[in-house]
């Protein structure tokens, strides 16, 4: 689940019948909420959960920081050229997955020594990216030209160029067990749904302004859509193709990600952090405070500990227990 940092707006004080649901939780606490300076512009970022190491990719540096939560520090900085956009893992196969929309390619890195093991074409404007760590195969959208790349993790080959349905497409996730890939269509107001048996887009399910990201809870197939122009997160039944709700947030909404053993939506749609979903209940459960504009969030699905960058302040915040 990927999606760019944004203005924030005021929360409107008149909520009209249906937009939402709108709980207010409070100010929530967390255990533990450390701040790392890791410089630059940080801004995607991806947490591999079997070695709790955080990689933060900078477009403006043109580098992908290595971050270890337990000595709070940097471990490495990865120098990958061009203006990388995205970044994801894939923990079983032990590869960091960099995509770069200028090139229109993606770099492919060892997760242990960091070295360079390829660099695949995924087609003009491949900008972000989603792993399905059964198959050995990563999903790449193209926010210019609407493309989806699918590249084989094994061979680090192209097996797949599909035009997309819309324009360009923004944050992109994938469900493995009904085999989908669920793709959020910015200027169209739209999430694309990618059949990868039979290799086409089979839908299109009509949700808030402007979604720039986009998470899926793989036991229920829930679609969760961050909305960059609406203060309401969308939600997606995988079954109907429809959205079936949406919850109310503080601010808009550009990055998501969900913990899946619990099915907890964690996004930036918070007023300057963070903000919490019961992605059962549809109920916004907690807002943090992180003093921020916040940037992407991503989770550690072993430990639960959210990690969330700071573009404007070069960090990131690794957030526990919330």
């Amino acid at each position: 689940m990927r999606g760019r940092p944004i203005r924030r707006r005021a929360l409107f004080a008149l909520v009209t019948a249906g937009a939402g649901i709108l709980a207010r939780p409070g100010v929530a606490q967390a255990a533990n909420v450390r701040s790392i300076d890791v410089g630059g512009a940080p801004a995607a970022v991806a947490v591999n959960p079997v070695t709790g190491l955080a990689y933060v990719a900078d477009p403006q540096a043109g580098t992908v920081t290595v971050v270890d939560p337990r000595s709070a520090s940097v471990r490495d900085v990865i120098d990958v050229g061009g203006e990388p956009g995205d970044v994801a893992v894939d923990a079983r196969a032990g590869r960091i997955y960099v995509a770069n929309p200028p090139a229109g390619t993606v770099v492919v890195l060892d997760s242990r020594t960091h070295d360079l093991v390829s660099v695949v074409g995924a087609g003009a404007g491949a900008s972000t990216l989603a792993v399905d760590e059964q198959a050995e195969r990563v999903y790449v959208a193209s926010g210019g030209t609407g493309t989806l790349a699918v590249l084989d993790g094994v061979s680090c080959t192209l097996a797949a160029l599909v035009p997309g349905p819309k324009p360009s497409l923004a944050g992109i996730a994938v469900d493995p067990g009904r085999r989908l890939v669920y793709c959020a269509g910015t200027t169209t107001d739209s999430v694309e749904v990618f059949s990868i048996d039979t290799g086409k887009f089979v839908a299109s399910v009509r949700v808030g302004r402007n979604p720039t990201a986009v998470a899926v809870h793989n036991a229920s197939g829930t679609v969760y859509v961050a909305n960059s122009g609406i203060h309401h997160m969308s939600i997606v039944d995988a079954a109907t193709r429809t959205q079936r709700k949406t919850v109310l947030l503080r601010s808009e909404s550009s990055s998501l990600t969900v913990h899946q053993d619990t099915n907890t939506v964690y996004t930036n749609g918070g007023q300057n952090g963070l903000s919490r979903v019961d992605g059962g209940t549809a109920i916004l459960t907690g807002e943090l405070s992180l003093g921020v504009n916040p940037g992407n969030v991503a989770v550690d699905q072993r430990t639960r500990t959210v990690w969330v960058t700071d573009p404007l302040h070069g960090r990131v915040s690794v957030v526990r227990d919330f």
